[in-house]
Order: C-alpha cells, then structure tokens, then sequence
C-alpha cells in the first residue's frame, strides 16, 4: 500500500560533504543527516511506525546508538524488535520477516494507534505546511496534480503521539497552507486538534533539505537548526511562509562516527543514503 510513509528518497544525490558509498571516513552524504536528525527523534522504548527509505535506515541508527529498546512497526504487520538482518526494499521483503516478533495482519498493527500505543510515526508528504499539515492527495497550482492519498498516514498523523515528516525543502513544497489537508498537524494552530476530537498527537519535527523544523505552543513551525554549509537566508527565501525562528538557530549537528558506522553496515552500498 503507498503512503505518506514511503515517499520518494528526499535529499539523494544532494552532498553535505562529499563521500564514497562504503566509507568510514568523517564525510557524510545530506542523506545519511537527516537520517541522523530523524534517529536522534526516536526514543528508547518507543513504539515507532517505521516505513521505509531514510526513515528505515533512522529506525538502525536508533537501535545501534541510543534506543536499543525501541519497537519497529510496519503496516503490512510485522513488528520487529531487532532491524532486519539485510538492507530491504520493500516491507514485504524477506528480511523484515526472518526474525520479527510478529507477523499479524494490517489491521492488528494499526489499532495500535488507536488503543494509544504508538509512540513516533514518520511520513512524507507532497506538500507541508506552516502547522504542520500534510498534503499527500492533491495539489493545485497551474493544473491540477492528483496524488495517491492517506493509506495509513492520516491515522498515524492523527493518532500517534507524535510524528516526524522527512521532505525535500522547497517553496512549493512548504506552502503556507496545503491544497489538500490529507494527515492533520496543529490544523489552523493552538488548541485545533482538541477542537475536533484528537486526544493526542502532532507533528515534532519536519526534518528537510535544508533544515530542522519544530513547532511551538502555538502550533506554528520554527526554524530549530540549519545543515551543515546551507545559509540561513537560504531556508527562509524557500519557504512559502515567513518562517519563525528561535532565540538561536544552531547548526544541525553533524553524524557522529558510531551513527555514520551504523548506516553505512546497514545500508553498504547507498542505495537510499547515497
């Protein structure tokens, strides 16, 4: 089934420093930070709906670094314990079933979210915006561009305890308002999602291109850290917005070498990270 959660491989082929595929040195593909970035969001313990592409490769990170304890699920149903002994392509492929601690069906997996179990879900989207909405089923401009829809994202946006979105940053990307809301962030801001019946839940990070995104009280996102060699002028000129900032905007920090040495076991030749 596609979903919000398996979008196409944003930031591949874009170079925060250069590297071979396979190395070890201290050079790091964009790809491989914003996996980084994304891993850091997972906790120990957390019940994580994983999908696939860099959020897979994230779910690896966590595990091998700082959330040993955290639980991958996936929407085919099956929830692992450990990462899948090889690198997959899909979430169906053989090695996301050899050794996981359930195989159940769709909807098992899914009413966790609805029992409140589910800690972090990540997604993608077409469109973001400004409070985090995603739009993933149609976007208007010069023509109408229909996309494939939810599958299971609008659940997971709705009732996960939060959620992480991984986007390529550019202005028609981050709109100030979606042309479709699809999944739901903080809808219009402060107090929205209450306002109509989700008990929980919200956005916690849009990790992009060029930056990471977090959102305040009011719901609105702020600028919470720059990559590596961009310019902060560079985030707010493709933004559709006028983007908040924080008291500071650091550097997002850099792979460390155990997280680098995670991925590039994992994921040998690049194939999502390069």
């Amino acid at each position: 089934m596609m979903t919000e959660t398996t979008t196409d491989r944003v930031g591949t082929g874009a170079l925060a420093r250069s590297v071979e595929p396979g190395s070890t040195n201290a050079t790091y593909t964009l790809s491989e930070l914003m996996v980084c970035a994304a891993a850091r969001d997972i906790k120990d313990g957390d019940l994580v709906f994983v999908g696939m592409r860099l959020p897979l490769i994230a779910f690896v990170v966590a595990k091998k670094t700082h959330a040993p304890s955290a639980i991958g699920l996936f929407e085919n149903g099956v929830i692992r314990s450990t990462a899948a002994p090889e690198l997959i392509y899909t979430m169906a492929d053989p090695p996301n079933i050899l050794g996981a601690t359930q195989c159940l069906d769709m909807l098992s997996v899914m009413g966790l979210l609805q029992s409140g179990r589910v800690d972090l879900g990540f997604l993608g989207a077409a469109e973001v915006d400004r409070f985090g909405n995603l739009n993933s089923t149609q976007v208007n401009g010069a023509g109408t561009i229909r996309l494939p829809g939810s599958g299971g994202a609008c659940d997971i946006a709705s009732l996960a305890h939060r959620f992480v979105v991984l986007l390529d940053h550019k202005k028609e990307r981050l709109p100030e308002r979606v042309s479709f809301m699809t999944s739901p962030g903080f809808g219009d801001g402060q107090g929205w999602r209450k306002k109509v019946g989700l008990p929980r839940g919200g956005p916690s990070a849009v990790i992009t291109t060029k930056t990471v995104l977090r959102f305040g009280d009011d719901g609105e996102a702020y600028a919470d850290s720059v990559h590596p060699g961009i310019e902060l002028e560079d985030v707010l000129s493709n933004t559709g917005w006028k983007l908040q900032l924080g008291k500071t905007v650091p550097q997002t920090p850099e792979p460390s070498p155990e997280e680098l040495q995670a991925i590039r076991e994992y994921d040998k030749e690049g194939f999502w990270t390069s």
